[in-house]
């Protein structure tokens, strides 16, 4: 990752952490950015929790990251003269980030973690995360066109997914939000080089 996504990809970090709500610590502290691994508090919510901030920001910044996927996804498989390896990818891309959405939000109901999915605006292109714009070119595109666009756009919304997982991997410490970011990067790693093989046949 180069220097200005790094300060980008922090700064989308630090907004997180400041839409947090209900999330003071037990000594009135608020998690955030500070002296912890990769420079994110790793202090918990409330004494002997296994959650610490970074886990926290991570699920809150991902939820939508991956739900703008899903849309991307939904527009491309609602469209006709898609070859089908495209569309077979864009299916498996739904497929795993519904349930991985699932489960990001009642991780966050168990540990009393309030939010705004809606208030996820500090989020941009350095997060992988498209624009209106882009969104509207995706919609408008048809056929091979779409399918290069949809290949395009989600290489670049993949690339950003892996590196905030590997950014809050740095202070992370719930071992099933480890263990989820592991997936992630791992999965979405292996797409991008499955997309990459598609627009190379194109």
């Amino acid at each position: 990752m180069d220097a200005l996504r790094r300060t980008a990809l922090t700064s989308a970090l630090l907004a997180a952490a400041l839409t947090l709500g209900g999330c003071a610590a037990a000594d009135g502290t608020t998690p955030g950015m500070g002296n912890g691994p990769g420079g994110m508090m790793t202090q918990t919510n409330e004494p002997g929790a296994d959650f610490s901030a970074a886990d926290q920001m991570f699920l809150i910044m991902m939820i939508p990251h991956h739900d703008q996927a899903i849309e991307m996804a939904d527009i491309l498989l609602d469209k006709a003269g898609i070859p089908d390896e495209v569309t077979e990818l864009a299916q498996k891309i739904k497929d795993a980030q519904g349930p991985e959405i699932e489960t990001m939000r009642s991780w966050l109901e168990e540990w009393n973690v309030e939010y705004d999915e809606d208030s996820m605006g500090g989020m941009g292109h350095d997060d992988g995360m498209m624009s209106d714009g882009d969104m509207t070119a995706l919609e408008d595109a048809s056929g091979d066109e779409a399918a290069r666009l949809f290949l395009d756009q989600m290489i670049v919304h993949h690339e950003g997914a892996i590196d905030m997982g590997e950014m809050a991997l740095r202070g992370a410490q719930n071992p099933d939000v480890i263990a989820l970011i592991d997936k992630i990067i791992a999965d979405q790693t292996a797409e991008i080089a499955t997309m990459r093989d598609l627009l190379g046949r194109s």
